[in-house]
């Protein structure tokens, strides 16, 4: 069995304590990660105060040039990390290498905006003060604690890591239970990219443990939190900083407004609806149309539905297991809920374990959990308005604001209905998505707090330090 192990001020930790992480699709042992305890979560936030000044002076090229190195191991040993993914979060192996390309494509991104982010230089003239010359510089908070969640545990754990370290802050990172073996990797490379100890710091173990004290360690300036609503809701009231960015849930929807182009949106919605099995934030969770328009797009549902192919992550199956059996009884219980209430199931509701059939559920009523709650699984339920005012309206009343689609020939008529979606963003005659990562990315609501993407990230992980020359 794979043992990985945490890294803390740039050295492995073995305190012969370790935590199991499940296989997903078979519910084997992937490997073990260390369970560390309450000394050891001190010890990584410490050893992240203790360099980071030192780091911070270390020159932009420099920190560029470490990091670059590390870039460069992740492109080497690419093959090797996509299979851990695969093993521990039951994602595809096309998947899994391609979320690892694009992630290496984030980080070039970002080294080059990093050297971007040149200060402002202001006179006081506009004030009626002469005299007076201001530059208004870029610095680093300080400690980043950046926690990840399963679902892309290599880039929305790099998305995070790359901008705090390459402005100067030093990382403890905490990745998800399901995402330990994939982040203990990054802490291994990080040793063999000679980082400076201390720098960053690779903590796992027992949520229930070590939850706690990984967000309310003191010395934290800055916390960047992709995960679940009760835990984000748990950091805002509990956490050490309340500098934070928050990534959170959805339920994002999908408007179809007219019938001109039904093969290329039903296409987008269900790429959109059950890519990676639904198990993303920005999954279309919901298709909002009327009767007369769903007529025709629900055969074409159906039809692209049932192409879909089921199976193991190791045979590059459009669906595979979800990431665990609890998971799989919620998104069950969200299924009978609807059939109770008198929805109709056209396609999937078969069961195997963890592994979900893609499902189809129409004539989904406001009064069904399903409408609301959201499933992060392989099930996509079709809701029946009369008009596009209601549609903006039952849009709106989520909890949730990540992000939405809107199909529709008319961009005119697009733009407006836009214009009225509470959400992060609106894509318009495309699947939601997080990328292109150098978008800013965000969410509203219950959705999330704050701004990621590149330059958002670099901005978010920096505050301004200003120096006025008199003369």
């Amino acid at each position: 069995m794979k043992e990985y192990k945490a890294v803390i001020n740039g050295e492995f930790i073995d305190n012969n304590e370790w935590l199991e992480i499940i296989n997903p699709t078979d519910n084997s042992i992937a490997g073990k990660v260390t369970a560390l305890k309450g000394k050891d979560i001190n010890n990584a936030f410490e050893s992240a105060r203790k360099s980071q000044e030192a780091w911070e002076n270390t020159h932009l090229l420099k920190r560029i040039s470490i990091l670059n190195n590390f870039k460069k191991l992740l492109i080497q040993n690419k093959n090797n990390l996509a299979e851990v993914m695969t093993s521990e979060i039951a994602k595809s192996l096309k998947d899994s290498l391609s979320e690892i390309d694009r992630t290496i494509e984030l980080i070039e991104y970002t080294f080059e905006e990093a050297k971007r982010m040149d200060p402002l230089a202001l006179t006081g003239e506009g004030m009626g003060a002469k005299n007076k010359l201001g530059i208004f510089s870029r610095v680093a908070k300080g400690v980043v604690l950046a926690i990840s969640p399963f679902n892309y545990p290599f880039n929305l754990a790099l998305a995070k890591i790359i901008p705090a370290l390459v402005m100067g802050n030093t990382v403890v990172f905490k990745p998800a239970t399901a995402g330990s073996l994939v982040g203990s990797l990054l802490g291994k490379l990080s040793i063999e990219a000679n980082f400076p100890k201390g720098i960053f710091n690779v903590v796992t173990g027992r949520g229930r443990e070590i939850g706690d004290l990984i967000t309310m360690n003191k010395e934290i300036d800055m916390i960047s939190f992709t995960g679940s609503v009760s835990i984000g809701n748990n950091i805002k009231e509990k956490g050490s900083s309340k500098d934070i960015v928050l990534e959170l849930g959805g339920k994002d929807p999908a408007l179809v407004l007219d019938d001109n182009n039904l093969e290329s949106y039903s296409k987008n919605i269900i790429d959109g609806a059950f890519g990676y099995s639904g198990q993303r934030c920005t999954a279309i969770k919901r298709v909002i149309t009327t009767n007369k328009i769903a007529d025709k797009l629900v055969p074409l549902l159906i039809d692209k539905v049932n192409k879909l192919t089921i199976g193991s992550p190791y045979e590059n199956k459009d669906i595979t297991p979800v990431i665990d059996q609890k998971s799989a009884d919620f998104i069950k219980g969200l299924v009978e809920d609807a059939k109770l209430k008198k929805a109709t199931i056209l396609t999937g509701d078969k069961y195997i374990k963890n592994l979900i059939y893609p499902t189809l559920i129409d004539n989904v009523t406001l009064e069904m959990r399903v409408a609301w709650e959201e499933p992060f699984g392989p099930i996509l339920p079709i809701i029946r308005i009369d008009n596009i005012e209601e549609m903006i309206r039952v849009a709106n009343e989520s909890e949730f604001g990540l992000q939405a689609s809107i199909f529709c020939a008319d961009i005119n008529n697009a733009l407006q209905v836009a214009k009225r979606i509470k959400t992060g963003t609106v894509n318009i005659n495309s699947k939601s998505q997080r990328g292109p990562d150098c978008f800013p990315f965000l969410g509203i609501k219950n959705s999330g707090q704050g701004v990621q993407g590149v330059r958002e990230s670099l901005l978010s992980m920096t505050r301004y330090h200003g120096i006025v020359i008199n003369y």
